[in-house]
């Protein structure tokens, strides 16, 4: 079907004005609700084009009811209600079609009814509606949060009777202080344990491999920059496009195409300083920490290379984390900073136990304690 692109979010919102609330109001006046797009979708992240409308893609979003509601049988009543009533289509795009990985000739329409407490599970692997907890935040991938943080609400009926949507948005919004200290020294240890490489890799002639490691580099200064500005880095698909959006990343976004893209090793590390000292900038101004020198040295075992000596930043920022359980965690960070398996990240309960293995029980299940800070 040819249609005039319009970016999901709009699209969803005009969806539930025009067409799924004017039926709601027939049928179930008066009923607590909450309507929202949040979850997977480029478009969740204001990142769609018209592209990306060849699959998973249409008009679509979530209308929640309470737990209570739903478990007695209203959210498939609504559902039955919207597949009989709904249009064939909206603004030119079909309102029945097939999701990937489904069935042959399984389609249907894609407003998904639930409780809110009950979606809101499946979708973080906590409660939100309980005290966040250090697992909690240690265990959900930054791509998880941004999308359930992204999107639009465009009804929070809920609030009026139980805990809404916007509430948990708010709450989920940000790391608190000391998490937020902890994400980033962890980050910059990152960056610690690789910046002298790639000047040795050329060193023996082995480019390729210098030009790998700038380009992890590269990726780990991205995120690093996403999570100083207080955004939760997207997974890679969308991670240069949301830093390329940021005015540090848009700044920082050619000197890293240059480090990777460069032919020869002194291009690549000129750039790459560039990068570590636009990036030591970018630290001193969020005040965390009392300002460090923002200039590279050639101090990795008076080995020619120079480096930005990044442990400088994790030991700043972990000085100044107020909560002793949190300072005393392995250098290690929240899962999407030690695991890259999309399978593990996609895995709640993986991620769970692979947090609480490897930081005991100081952020065990059972420790619901919000974070202090």
């Amino acid at each position: 079907m040819t249609a005039t692109f319009i970016p999901g979010l709009e699209l969803a919102r005009l969806f539930y004005a025009e067409a799924v609330r004017p039926l709601l109001d027939e049928h179930f006046p008066g009923l607590p609700h909450t309507a929202a797009l949040i979850g997977p979708g480029s478009e969740v992240l204001g990142l769609d084009t018209p592209r990306s409308t060849d699959h998973d893609w249409g008009p679509r979003l979530q209308l929640f009811l309470t737990d209570a509601a739903a478990d007695a049988g209203l959210a498939t009543a609504i559902s039955g209600l919207l597949t009989a009533r709904l249009p064939g289509e909206f603004r030119g795009y079909p309102t029945v079609f097939a999701w990937s990985g489904a069935s042959p000739g399984r389609h249907s329409h894609h407003v998904v009814v639930a409780g809110l407490r009950d979606w809101l599970l499946g979708a973080l692997g906590f409660d939100a509606f309980t005290p966040v907890g250090l697992l909690d935040w240690l265990a959900t991938p930054t791509q998880v949060l941004a999308s359930i943080t992204g999107g639009a609400v465009f009804h929070d009926g809920l609030a009026e009777v139980a805990a809404g949507l916007v509430g948990v948005r708010a709450r989920l919004r940000w790391y608190p202080p000391d998490i937020w200290l902890y994400v980033l020294a962890c980050q910059w240890q990152r960056i610690s344990q690789e910046e002298p490489f790639p000047g040795r890799c050329a060193e023996v002639g082995d480019e390729l491999g210098s030009m790998l490691l700038a380009a992890r580099l590269a990726r780990d200064l991205m995120r690093l920059v996403l999570l100083a500005q207080r955004r939760y880095p997207p997974y890679g698909k969308w991670l240069g496009t949301a830093f390329a959006r940021t005015p540090v990343g848009a700044a920082l976004a050619p000197l890293l195409a240059a480090a990777i893209s460069a032919p020869g090793w002194p291009d690549r590390e000129r750039s790459l300083c560039a990068a570590y000292e636009a990036a030591a900038r970018l630290h001193n101004t969020l005040g965390v920490t009392a300002p460090l020198d923002p200039a590279v040295r050639p101090n990795f075992y008076d080995r020619p290379f120079r480096i930005s000596d990044a442990g400088r930043f994790v030991g700043a920022l972990r000085d100044r984390i107020g909560d002793e359980t949190v300072r005393s965690l392995p250098l290690i960070g929240a899962v999407d900073q030690f695991v890259d398996s999309t399978d593990a990240i996609g895995n709640h309960a993986l991620r769970r136990a692979a947090v609480a293995a490897r930081f005991g029980p100081t952020v065990s299940g059972t420790d619901r304690r919000p974070a202090k800070g």
